[in-house]
């Protein structure tokens, strides 16, 4: 495979960071993931405007303004045209320590991998182990510190589950391991509030504009007593069939999700 890392082309197998990289030593960074269908870049502009919005939070210089150029390069070098395109964007190397270095050269990596196939429903549990932190400021940003996601995937795995719900602090539902969090109860689709923790998702805004989806907190028994539940990312969505092993709805993709799937592209 073929990456972009710092203004050129190389082999993933040749690829290098700085040992003192601070994306590998601290998590100071931010990533992208974006899905390419039929060789478009989906929804880019969006996601560049995340990225920079990510940027100001975390006081690292703006990305590169050629990264659409870039990531065309990386599909071609790899000869894709669907794909799932991820972009690394880190504060580079740094002494030794938490202060932030007064200057600094960010690392720029972009590499391209094939689409993953379709979603099979997918059972969940709610987490026990860790909660999303509404307060921190990486609750709004696409941050490449995803431990608590981590922690709580493998939680789920440990009780035969294919992913798992975080809620925050408060206890209200924020969002799945790696997607917002919707549900559908007397034809309303609501979805936890970015002040609950949820991720500015991409996928998530045009969900909301196209359901008129009410941004709500939702506790457990919302979610339990919802006619649907879906999940939703860049790549696409994913319905909920069961959460902590109780059926939700009719135990299937409902109609609301496979309505919104044409938005996935």
């Amino acid at each position: 495979m073929m990456v972009w890392l710092n203004g050129a082309l190389c082999d993933s197998g040749e690829a290098r960071i700085d040992p003192a990289d601070r994306g590998f030593t601290l998590g100071d960074g931010l990533f992208e993931t974006v899905a390419v269908r039929g060789g478009k870049i989906l929804r880019l502009e969006k996601h560049l405007r995340r990225l920079s919005r990510g940027c100001a939070v975390l006081k690292l210089p703006p990305a590169p303004d050629t990264l659409a150029d870039t990531i065309g390069t990386v599909l071609s070098a790899n000869g894709l045209q669907a794909a799932a395109i991820r972009i690394t964007y880190t504060r580079g190397a740094g002494a030794r320590g938490l202060p932030i270095p007064e200057s600094c050269a960010p690392t720029l990596l972009i590499a391209a991998n094939p689409l993953p196939p379709a979603r099979e429903p997918a059972r969940c549990i709610v987490s026990t182990l860790t909660r999303r932190n509404e307060y921190s400021p990486l609750s709004r940003i696409k941050s490449t510190n995803y431990l608590d996601s981590i922690l709580a995937r493998e939680e789920a795995k440990r009780r035969n589950a294919s992913d798992a719900l975080l809620l925050n602090t408060a206890g209200n539902a924020a969002e799945a391991t790696a997607a917002n969090l919707f549900i559908l109860k007397d034809g309303q689709v609501f979805t936890p509030p970015l002040e609950d923790g949820a991720l500015e998702g991409i996928m998530r805004e045009e969900i909301i504009a196209e359901t008129e989806a009410v941004e709500r907190s939702l506790r457990v028994p919302d979610l339990m007593g919802a006619d649907e539940v879906f999940l939703s990312n860049s790549l696409g969505l994913q319905a909920v069939v069961a959460i902590d092993g109780a059926t939700i709805g009719s135990g299937d993709a409902g109609p609301k999700y496979r309505a919104l799937l044409p938005l996935a592209g």
